[in-house]
């Protein structure tokens, strides 16, 4: 249903078959539904692409092989639409069989950091700081490309002498980015998870069976 509604959000007449399934007394397999649906989508000629967030949650079974059907009978992207998978870890699709294809486009961790390059463009075109390439440098490293960091970093440096001195001094610990993790990552867990964090956070090393 949530998909259906993201698709009418383009174009109100796609999913309508397949809503119409999903309120009926006896359910519709899901072949059946997303069949529906792409034949919805290959109708349109909306440009559009769906986003399927945080895909790591989903365990379900039934739901990746629907993912699966739908990635296998999609019309080409040039026809309509393209699909974004985001998640923390490979999903079990066909990824190997896409990427043989052609049809993949694969972004990492590493891709979305900041290169040393894109770096000194930011600090000095977007944020507007003079800073010498060994310091861009060194805050490049410290931050390992983390573009919320760099944009923190440059924050706290504006109307600094000892440039340098804060780079050097520059970690984990700094109060804007403490700030930034405590409201945007931890407050964002259960509780479960944060006493979880807590307990384990006086431990220097961490294993498995420790955490248990």
């Amino acid at each position: 249903a949530y998909l259906i509604a993201a698709l009418q959000g383009i174009d109100p007449v796609v999913g309508q078959t397949a809503q119409a399934m999903l309120q009926a007394p006896q359910a519709s397999p899901p072949k059946t539904l997303i069949t529906a649906l792409i034949n919805d989508i290959a109708a349109t000629s909306a440009p559009s692409i769906l986003v399927l967030d945080d895909y790591h949650v989903i365990e379900a079974p039934s739901v990746h092989e629907a993912v699966t059907f739908l990635l296998d009978l999609m019309p080409p992207p040039e026809q309509g639409m393209h699909l974004v998978v985001a998640t923390r870890a490979d999903p079990p699709l066909p990824i190997p069989r896409l990427r043989g294809r052609g049809q993949l486009t694969e972004l990492y961790a590493a891709d979305l950091r900041f290169t040393l390059q894109e770096t000194g463009a930011f600090l000095s075109e977007v944020v507007g700081l003079a800073l010498s390439t060994e310091q861009v440098a060194a805050l490049e490293k410290r931050t390992e490309g983390w573009i919320a960091g760099l944009q923190l970093a440059a924050l706290s440096l504006r109307g600094r002498d000892d440039v340098s001195g804060f780079i050097e001094a520059f970690t984990g610990s700094h109060r804007y980015v403490l700030d930034y993790l405590t409201e945007e990552v931890l407050n964002q867990q259960s509780g479960d998870t944060r006493a979880f964090l807590l307990g384990t956070s006086i431990l220097k090393r961490l294993s498995g069976a420790l955490c248990d």
